[in-house]
């Protein structure tokens, strides 16, 4: 089975530990961005992932490239030129005090990107599924064209398409993503949002839920779930749930809609070392689950066990094996030493 994603591979700067930007005097270097880590994921767990985005051809654009052949990663669908890598700089939060995350991505290369640049037809041959998120189309209004390009042949091709909503109010308004995601929706099959990306972009609301108390209204996202899907004749909705004690401590769930039944998953307290990538793992989780033929409530299980398991694991890919994540959904979670 063949997965395409496209999107942006940052170069990722963090501090030491839970230092703060202003008391660091380095930097750890990782690279990561949305749906490069989804094919991390799906490389690890076996299947021919593909990676698509603009990358410069001097060594920082190599050393992105070289970060995903590590991990099995097909790079060969990678266009290059253009200037720059796109760089975040992560600040790791702690207690009551948030993780912190700065951009520095403008006139990257993909963000300079025309749709010229990528061959769908030839891209898409052969594909099975495609996936892409709301960050993507974020950067520009010239990338939002490459992503409807994409789905466009994608559509053609007779691959299903996923996207995460992952509403970024640092890259564009509420209005600019509804405008756009809004048509981008038409050509998704399997629509991933959490308990704030629907109300961002859609302005579609859980009832009875306080988002910043933790406090989660399992009836309320099954409305939510139903009205996506309604909007957009999705096949199945997935709606992350996560309630957040502290920066360290989460609850963790999701649920699943599949058009007839609401699965919601068993919920897992977490111990953080690393959020960063944790939504993206469970899009990974959750489209492997579906090309294998999962039914929705062992696909919702897969997706978060996959998810619980990135969040003990430093950088921004989640690197576990299909073994691991279903020990952990059949219910191996004590974290007891294996020998």
């Amino acid at each position: 089975m063949k997965v395409v994603t496209f999107g942006e591979i940052m170069l990722r700067l963090a501090p030491e530990g839970y230092l703060r930007f202003t008391q660091a005097e380095k930097f750890g270097v990782v690279y990561g961005g949305g749906e490069a880590n989804v094919s991390v994921s799906l490389a690890n767990y076996g299947l021919d992932s593909a990676f698509v985005t603009k990358l410069p051809k001097h060594e920082i654009g190599q050393s992105a490239v070289n970060a995903l052949r590590k991990f099995g990663v097909d790079t060969s669908k990678i266009v290059r030129g253009g200037d720059r890598v796109g760089i975040y700089f992560n600040e790791k939060g702690a207690s009551q005090r948030p993780s912190k995350v700065i951009y520095d991505r403008a006139h990257s290369a993909i963000a300079e990107a025309v749709p010229s640049d990528f061959d769908w037809d030839a891209i898409f041959e052969g594909v099975d599924w495609f996936h892409f998120t709301g960050i993507t189309p974020a950067l520009n209004k010239n990338v939002a064209a490459i992503c409807l390009d994409a789905c466009k042949s994608a559509k053609a091709h007779g691959a299903k398409i996923s996207c995460d909503l992952n509403f970024r109010k640092k890259l564009w308004s509420r209005e600019e993503a509804n405008k756009t995601m809004s048509e981008l929706c038409k050509y998704v099959d399997v629509c991933i949002s959490n308990e704030e990306d629907a109300h961002d972009v859609f302005g579609i609301d859980a009832e009875n839920t306080d988002i910043a108390g933790g406090k989660l209204n399992h009836e309320g996202y099954k409305s939510v779930a139903r009205q996506l899907a309604e909007k957009f004749g999705f096949e199945k909705v997935a709606i992350t749930l996560r309630s957040s004690i502290s920066a360290n401590d989460n609850d963790w769930a999701a649920l699943l809609y599949d058009g007839k039944e609401y699965c919601f998953s068993k919920s897992y307290h977490m111990h953080i070392v690393d959020r960063v990538g944790g939504g993206d793992s469970f899009g990974g989780g959750l489209i492997y689950a579906c090309l294998n033929g999962y039914s929705t409530q062992d696909a919702v299980e897969f997706a978060v066990a996959a998810s619980c398991l990135k969040h003990s694991i430093e950088g921004d890919f989640n690197m576990v094996s299909v073994d691991e994540v279903k020990a952990l959904a059949g219910g191996n979670g004590t974290g007891r030493i294996q020998r």
